[in-house]
C-alpha cells in the first residue's frame, strides 16, 4: 500500500507553489490601496466626481428624472444605482445623493430634493422611502452630450451594461464644489469656489496658456463656501494656489446689536463651512459653564431653513463685545481652519495640483469633448445627407423607380434593381428609398427634402472646419463657458479679509504724482513731478533725459504711483503696468528698457498710454470706452471693460492692416467729441457716437481722409461736450503753437477731409501734436535732442484756426519737437528762467505776421 500511495502524495506536493508571505501581503495591499484610490476615495480631475456620484447622476439621467420632470422616490434611485452600477451598501449611495442636495454642503447643488434632507444643525435626512429627488439644471449641464460619444464607456460590475468613465461636464466641477476623501496612504481636501470666478479663470487660461498662479488669482481669488463666512488671511491660500497644498482660515459673520435695555448681543448670521450650529451653541454653553469665557449671559439658536442662520449671544452688562468675540474665535469653531490638499486623478494616477493645473486639465478635457462631439455630429450628418441624396435621386427618376419597384417580385429584388439602375445609388440609399412613405413623393415634400439636404451640407462644412481649426474650437469652448456663466453665475458668498501683514502693496507706496518718460528707443523711467520747474513761454528748457544721439523723449506725462497704465503699441497690442513698478530715477537718467517691464513683441514699440486710476472700480470701468486711431486715419472704439483683466503677455487691442500702425489711444465717457489732426494741418471733429463700439479684435472704421503717403495722422483728442473751458492746442515741429476754441471746428461726419487747424509753412514745419487743454494746466514740450520745457498753458495765445501761431520754444539748429503733453499745475511750481542757458524770462509775443530772430529773443 505504501508503494501505491507514494505517487499520489508526490503529485499533491507538485501542485503546491511556495510563495513569500511578505511579498504576497505587499502585493495584495497595493492592489487594495489602488482600488480604493481609483475606485472610491479620489475624484477625477476632469468632472470632479468620485465613481459613486458619477453613477448616481448617470442613473438618474437614464431614468429620465430631469429638472422638468416630477420628483421620484429616493429608494427608486438608490435601487437603480445599486442594481446596475454600484454594488455596495445602500447607505453609501443614499448618503452621497443626500449630500449633493444639501445647500450648506454643496456650493452648487446638483440634485433637487423634496422632503426632509437634513439640516445644518446636524439633523439627519429622512429614510429614502420618504424622500424624493430629481436632477438640477446644473447637473444636466454636466451630462449634456453624453449620448454623442463624447466620453468613453466601460462595462459595469457584471458586464451586463455600460457606464461612463467620466461625465462630459460643461462645468469645472472639481473647483466649483470641491471634494474630500481619505484613501490609503493619501487624502484629498479641495475647497469649493465661485462659478463666475472659475469660468473667468478658464477663459483667461484659454487666452494665455502660460498664465501663472498669481495671474490666475486675479480671477479665482480664493475659495467660496456655501455657508458664506469671512476668509481671514490669504497667505495659506496663496500657497495652495501655487503648490496645491495650503491652509484657509474661515470665520463666521458676527454683528453687534444693542438691546432696548442697553445690553449688547452678538448676532451670528453665518457659521464656517461644515460647522454644526447646535454643536457650536453647546460648545459655547460648555465654555461659559467652565468659566473659560465670561461675559455671556445667554445663547439661543434661532436658525431655521427659511431665514437661515441666526444665533443670538446675549452679553452681560459689563461685558465688552470685542473681547467676547475674540474669545469665541479662539475657543470655538466660529473660527475654523481647513487644510487644502488638491489631490485628484489625472489619467488614472493621483496627482497634487495647483490652481492652474486644475484649470488646464479641465480645459483640455473640454477640448477633447468638443472634438469627439463634432466628429460624432459630422458622422451622423453625413449619414443623413447620404440618405437624403438618395431620396433626391429617386425623386428625379420617380416614374422609373415606381415602375422598377412595382415589377420586382420581392423587396430584395427591388433593392438590387435600384442599385443596378445606373443612378449611383448604394445599398443604404436603396433600402431607405424602399422604406420611403408615399406622402414624401409630393412636390412640397421634395422641396423640404432639398432644403434639409442644403442645411445638412452647411452643417457638414461647419463641422469640418471646426475639426480642422483649433482656434475655432477654443472660441466655441469660450462661448459655452460664457453661456454657463450667464446661466448659473452668482456673486461670492465668502468675504476675503487680509491680515495686517498682507496689506496691498499699494498701501505701502506713497501716493504722489510722478512724471513718466519713454524715449524713442524704448527707455522708460519715472521722476518726481517737482523736479520739473515751470518756465515761461519761449524759454530754452532743461534736459529731460540723457539719451543717445539717435534717441529722444517720445512720451512724457504725469500719473499717480497708485494708478495702472495701459500701454498700446504700434502693432495694436495692449499691456498693463502699475506706475510704482516703473523704476524711479533722477531727471537726467536714461531709464530702463521697457522690454524688461512688459513682454513686448520683437520690433513693436509703445505708441500710446492711458492712465487708469482703478481697474477694480466696476462702475467706472463699465462707463468708459477706449478710442484708438491709426496713422492712416482709422478709428475704433472698444469698451474699457475689455481691457480690465490684465494679462502678462498682453492682448490684441486692434487689428492693424499692412502699412499702418496704431498712433493714439484715448479714454472716453460716452459724451465726447473726437478731433483728429494730420501733418498737413487739417483736423476733423465728430461725435464719438459715430464710431460703433466693437470688440478688441476688430479693425475699425475711417476717421479722417489722409491724402497721400507723405501725409499722416499726428494725433487725436476726445473732448467732453460739457467741458466748455477746454481749447485745442496744436504745435508744429519747429516750435510754433497756439490755442483755438473747440467750437471753431465744425461738427461733421467721420471720414471727411476736415478743416484747417494751423497754417503750415516752411517756417512752422509740419504739424506734430494736438492736445485739449485748460488754462490751469501746464504744457511740457520735448525735443528730439532731449531738451524739455514746461510752461503754463494760459501763457499761450488763443488764435483762430487759419493762423500759424506763436513761437513756444527756441530750437537749436537741426532740432525739432518730438512730443508734447499736458500736466496739472502744482502749487509749489514757480516760474523760473535759466539765464545762464540763454532763456528769455519775458519774451516778446509773436503773432502770425511777426518774426523775431534768436538773438533778439534772448537776454543774457
Amino acid at each position: 500500500m505504501e508503494d501505491n500511495q507514494t505517487p499520489q502524495a508526490t503529485n499533491d506536493q507538485n501542485r503546491i507553489v511556495p510563495i513569500n508571505i511578505e511579498a504576497q501581503m505587499k502585493q495584495a495591499y497595493i492592489d487594495y490601496s489602488m482600488s480604493v484610490i481609483v475606485g472610491r476615495a479620489l475624484p477625477d480631475v476632469r468632472d470632479g466626481f468620485k465613481p459613486v456620484h458619477r453613477r448616481i447622476l448617470f442613473a438618474m439621467s437614464e431614468l429620465g428624472i430631469n429638472s422638468n420632470k416630477p420628483h421620484k422616490k429616493s429608494a427608486r434611485i438608490v435601487g437603480e444605482v445599486l442594481g446596475k452600477y454600484h454594488p455596495h451598501g445602500d447607505s453609501s449611495v443614499y448618503d452621497a445623493m443626500v449630500r449633493m442636495a444639501q445647500e450648506w454642503n454643496m456650493r452648487y447643488r446638483l440634485i433637487d430634493s423634496h422632503g426632509n434632507f437634513g439640516s445644518q444643525d446636524g439633523d439627519g435626512p429622512a429614510a429614502m422611502r420618504y424622500t424624493e429627488a430629481r436632477l438640477q439644471k446644473m447637473a444636466e449641464a454636466m451630462l449634456e452630450d453624453i449620448e454623442k460619444d463624447t466620453v468613453d464607456f466601460q462595462n459595469n460590475f457584471d458586464d451586463s451594461l455600460e457606464e461612463p468613465t467620466v461625465l462630459p461636464s460643461r462645468l469645472p466641477n472639481l473647483l466649483l464644489n470641491g471634494s474630500s476623501g481619505i484613501a490609503v496612504g493619501m487624502a484629498t481636501n479641495i475647497m469649493p469656489h465661485n462659478l463666475t470666478e472659475v469660468i473667468d479663470g478658464c477663459i483667461a487660461y484659454i487666452e494665455n496658456r502660460d498664465i501663472t498662479p498669481d495671474e490666475m488669482m486675479q480671477h479665482i481669488k480664493a475659495p467660496d463656501f456655501p455657508t458664506g463666512g469671512i476668509i481671514y488671511g490669504m497667505e495659506g491660500i496663496k500657497n495652495a494656489m501655487h503648490t496645491g497644498r495650503g491652509r484657509v482660515v474661515l470665520r463666521g459673520r458676527v454683528t453687534v446689536d444693542v438691546k432696548p435695555s442697553g445690553r449688547e448681543q452678538l448676532i451670528i448670521t453665518e457659521v464656517p463651512y461644515q460647522v454644526n450650529r447646535d454643536a457650536l451653541c453647546n460648545r459655547i454653553g460648555q465654555l461659559v459653564t467652565d468659566k473659560t469665557i465670561e461675559g455671556i449671559a445667554h445663547i439661543n439658536n434661532e436658525s431655521n431653513n427659511k431665514e437661515g442662520t441666526r444665533i443670538v449671544v446675549d452679553l452681560k452688562r459689563d461685558a465688552i463685545a470685542n473681547v467676547v468675540l475674540n474669545q469665541l474665535f479662539k475657543y470655538t469653531e466660529l473660527q475654523t481652519s481647513y487644510g487644502i490638499n488638491n489631490v485628484a486623478l489625472v489619467k488614472g494616477r493621483p496627482r497634487t495640483l495647483n490652481v492652474v493645473d486644475m484649470v488646464r486639465e479641465f480645459v483640455e478635457f473640454r477640448h477633447e469633448v468638443v472634438i469627439r462631439r463634432a466628429q460624432y455630429e459630422l458622422k451622423e450628418a453625413q449619414k443623413k445627407a447620404h440618405i437624403l441624396q438618395g431620396y433626391l435621386i429617386a425623386l428625379d427618376h420617380l416614374d422609373e423607380v415606381i415602375s422598377l419597384i412595382r415589377n420586382s417580385p420581392n423587396p430584395e429584388a427591388a433593392k438590387e434593381g435600384l442599385i443596378n439602375a445606373g443612378w449611383g445609388l448604394d445599398e443604404i440609399q436603396a433600402k431607405a428609398i424602399l422604406e420611403l412613405r408615399l406622402q414624401r413623393l409630393t412636390g412640397m415634400e421634395r422641396d423640404k427634402i432639398k432644403m434639409e439636404f442644403d442645411e445638412l451640407m452647411k452643417l457638414i462644412a461647419h463641422l469640418t472646419e471646426l475639426l480642422s481649426n483649433e482656434g475655432m474650437r477654443f472660441d466655441l469652448i469660450r462661448s459655452e463657458l460664457n453661456e454657463i456663466k450667464e446661466k448659473f453665475g452668482d456673486e461670492r458668498k465668502t468675504e476675503i479679509t487680509l491680515l495686517d501683514d498682507e496689506l496691498n502693496i499699494k498701501d505701502l507706496i506713497k501716493e504722489e504724482d510722478v512724471v513718466i518718460t519713454i524715449s524713442h528707443l524704448g527707455y522708460i523711467k519715472r521722476t518726481s513731478a517737482t523736479e520739473y520747474k515751470s518756465q515761461r513761454r519761449g524759454g530754452r528748457g532743461v534736459i529731460g533725459g540723457r539719451t543717445r544721439e539717435e534717441d529722444y523723449i517720445e512720451h512724457l506725462f504725469v500719473a499717480s504711483t497708485h494708478h495702472t497704465l495701459l500701454f498700446f503699441t504700434e502693432g495694436g497690442r495692449c499691456y498693463w503696468l502699475n506706475v510704482y513698478q516703473i523704476p524711479e530715477t533722477d531727471k537726467g537718467a536714461k531709464g530702463r528698457p521697457i522690454q524688461n517691464l512688459i513682454q513686448l513683441n520683437p520690433g513693436d514699440k509703445v505708441k500710446a498710454i492711458i492712465d487708469i486710476a482703478d481697474l477694480q472700480d466696476t462702475e467706472y470701468v463699465k462707463a468708459r470706452s477706449i478710442v484708438l486711431c491709426t496713422k492712416k486715419g482709422i478709428i475704433k472704439k472698444t469698451a474699457l471693460e475689455d481691457f480690465s483683466r490684465p494679462r502678462q503677455s498682453g492682448v490684441n487691442a486692434i487689428t492693424i492692416v499692412d502699412g499702418d500702425e496704431l498712433l493714439e489711444a484715448r479714454l472716453t465717457n460716452g459724451n465726447c467729441e473726437v478731433i483728429m489732426a494730420v501733418k498737413s494741418g487739417r483736423a476733423i471733429r465728430f461725435p464719438e457716437e459715430k464710431v460703433r463700439e466693437t470688440g478688441r479684435g476688430a479693425i475699425g472704421v475711417s476717421g479722417i481722409e489722409v491724402d497721400d503717403d507723405q501725409d499722416a495722422v499726428i494725433g487725436m483728442i476726445c473732448v467732453d461736450r460739457s467741458d466748455k473751458d477746454r481749447t485745442v492746442l496744436v504745435v508744429s515741429e519747429k516750435g510754433y503753437g497756439k490755442r483755438t476754441p473747440v467750437d471753431e471746428y465744425r461738427i461733421t461726419n467721420r471720414g471727411g477731409k476736415g478743416v484747417k487747424t494751423i497754417s503750415v509753412t516752411e517756417k512752422t514745419g509740419k504739424l506734430v501734436g494736438i492736445l485739449d487743454v485748460l488754462g490751469s494746466q501746464d504744457l511740457m514740450i520735448t525735443c528730439k535732442s532731449g531738451m524739455t520745457i514746461r510752461m503754463p498753458v494760459k501763457g499761450i495765445s488763443e488764435l483762430g484756426r487759419a493762423t500759424q501761431g506763436v513761437k513756444l520754444i527756441r530750437l537749436e539748429e537741426g532740432d525739432s519737437i518730438a512730443a508734447i503733453s499736458k500736466i496739472d499745475e502744482t502749487e509749489d511750481d514757480e516760474p523760473i528762467a535759466d539765464v545762464e542757458n540763454g532763456e528769455n524770462p519775458n519774451p516778446t509775443e509773436l503773432n502770425d505776421n511777426q518774426d523775431t530772430s534768436e538773438n533778439s529773443a534772448s537776454t543774457n
